[in-house]
């Protein structure tokens, strides 16, 4: 039996959440849900939200080398706005694809075309009708001040442009063939007319999974693919379901699919969202300055690290964890090990995932005894669970289990310690609830209504393994830490005094 210490609240939210600084492994980590940037000491996920409301709100993005370099286009070119459709506030937020179209038209865009991504996974399935709706009146607007703004192509998130970690190009190709080529299988004269048809054509339709579309004329012509001289803007602020549309759109040696065409294009992104490629290189918003992460911190000091997931979440423990860095920071200390995930399914067909693979290769580390530490990501309940598929998140949960269990024997067997935890839930409650009785709703058959989206509960932290002390103790004057203590927490458990400006350790050491 493996001794640890359980908590079973930390915070998601606020303070001790999402303002998080924090890393969550020692040896092993297990990210039940979805991991952002736990491997970062700054205040970096919701900070790029900020930097672009702080922007948008003083003007000052109007007035930035990026703005202006795509406004070279808008005496005789078209502006393009690529981006999810959501107010989730994960990848993007409507009000600020609201004011960039305002504040775009009022500095001089005379045409404007959105290309429209539907969310249903940071927010609740089925509402790309009500975005769809507003997009359309407030294109509207924007026509009865003499600009021609319409929407031009659409599509679900999952199925259409925002692949992220090079798991299915073909994702980023339907894009592709809609947004720049104004050629999709489905041609509609309307968003909503879209949505409508498509969804009265499958019972099994929702917003994730939205097959690609293009809007027509009269003539059947597509409205609005892009073309020399035009600019382009990919408006979501979070970077890892940007980066393969950016490198589509920016790279002149690209050979991930046959791009048909390459307009001679104007491109920027909202922020720049890779830092080590420079990616994209022109950017409306200065991204936030994110150095001493966990992971460089610890290279630096000589601990020897394995990361390891499937291409579905490899970067959430690489690119995320070094906040949004390619590539590692010493090839002599670091291995990176990345097991392909399965391309062209939704996830509820395959809820096994490669949770066994990740736990072999984690426990397989372990016992190396090649590596200091080993953290690992299970996307299982976060995948299935964003499905709505209740048996086959129960599954997904089940071959996480059965992947958490052999790495425990392994650091049983070495005498290790492990920190287990999650960023938020998704898997543990799956229903929609009234918000003041926490009582299921119901649709109007009488059936339970289904969560796709992420809860806000706060979620448990355990620490153990025979090589932690017997004294040690979550701290009783932290009761509401939470994921920006963990670094803390992390360093002082492989022995290292936490940084000054790190959040303070979760944990003290009780001597008895």
């Amino acid at each position: 039996m493996i001794w640890g210490i359980v908590k079973w609240a930390i915070m998601l939210w606020g303070q001790g959440g999402f303002l998080h600084k924090g890393v969550f492994y020692v040896l092993y980590a297990f990210h039940l849900m979805c991991l952002y940037k736990l491997g970062t000491i700054h205040t970096v996920h919701f900070n790029r939200a900020k930097l672009v409301d702080h922007a948008l709100e003083t003007g000052k993005i109007f007035e930035g080398a990026g703005f202006k370099y795509i406004q070279e286009c808008f005496s005789d070119g078209t502006l393009h706005l690529i981006g999810l459709l959501s107010d989730g506030g994960v990848h993007s937020r409507y009000d600020q694809l609201q004011a960039l179209m305002r504040g775009s038209a009022a500095h001089g865009a005379k045409r404007i075309r959105v290309h429209a991504l539907t969310d249903g996974r940071d927010v609740l399935d089925g509402s790309s009708f009500h975005f769809m709706e507003q997009l359309e009146k407030d294109l509207e607007e924007l026509r009865k001040q003499g600009v021609d703004a319409l929407l031009a192509s659409g599509g679900g998130r999952m199925y259409v442009t925002m692949d992220r970690y090079e798991n299915d190009w073909n994702v980023v190709k339907r894009g592709w063939d809609a947004q720049v080529l104004g050629e999709a299988p489905n041609k509609f004269k309307s968003g909503l007319e879209a949505l409508k048809h498509l969804k009265a054509a499958n019972p099994k339709f929702n917003d994730q999974y939205c097959p690609p579309f293009v809007i027509i004329d009269d003539s059947g012509k597509a409205v609005g693919p892009i073309l020399d001289g035009d600019a382009v803007v990919t408006f979501n602020f979070r970077a890892d379901r940007m980066i393969m549309l950016a490198k589509a759109l920016e790279y002149e040696d690209f050979d991930k699919f046959d791009r048909v065409r390459v307009p001679k294009i104007n491109y920027a992104g909202m922020l720049q969202y890779d830092g080590e490629l420079k990616l994209p290189s022109r950017y409306l918003v200065n991204p936030p300055e994110i150095d001493r992460t966990s992971g460089e911190y610890l290279v630096k000091n000589g601990v020897r690290t394995y990361a390891c997931s499937e291409t579905v979440k490899f970067g959430h423990v690489t690119f995320f964890w070094n906040g949004n860095r390619s590539g590692l920071f010493d090839e002599n200390l670091e291995c990176y090990y990345e097991i392909p995930s399965d391309q062209g399914i939704t996830f509820n067909e395959q809820p096994l995932m490669k949770a066994l693979e990740i736990g072999e290769k984690a426990r397989d580390a372990i016992l190396s005894g090649k590596y200091d530490q080993v953290r690992v990501n299970l996307p299982n309940g976060d995948m299935v669970g964003h499905t709505g598929d209740i048996k086959a998140t129960i599954i997904a949960c089940e071959a996480a289990d059965k992947a958490v269990k052999m790495i425990l024997d392994a650091i049983d067997q070495v005498g290790g310690i492990y920190l287990v935890t999650a960023d938020h839930g998704n898997a543990e409650d799956m229903v929609k609830r009234n918000p003041k009785t926490a009582q299921p709703l119901l649709d109007k058959n009488g059936n339970i209504q289904i969560l796709t989206s992420h809860t806000c509960w706060p979620v448990p932290i355990a620490i153990g393994g025979p090589g932690l002390s017997p004294g040690v103790r979550f701290r009783a004057d932290l009761p509401d830490g939470g994921l920006a203590n963990v670094a803390a927490t992390m360093m002082n458990l492989l022995g290292f005094e936490a940084p000054a400006d790190y959040e303070p350790s979760l944990i003290e050491v009780v001597e008895s």
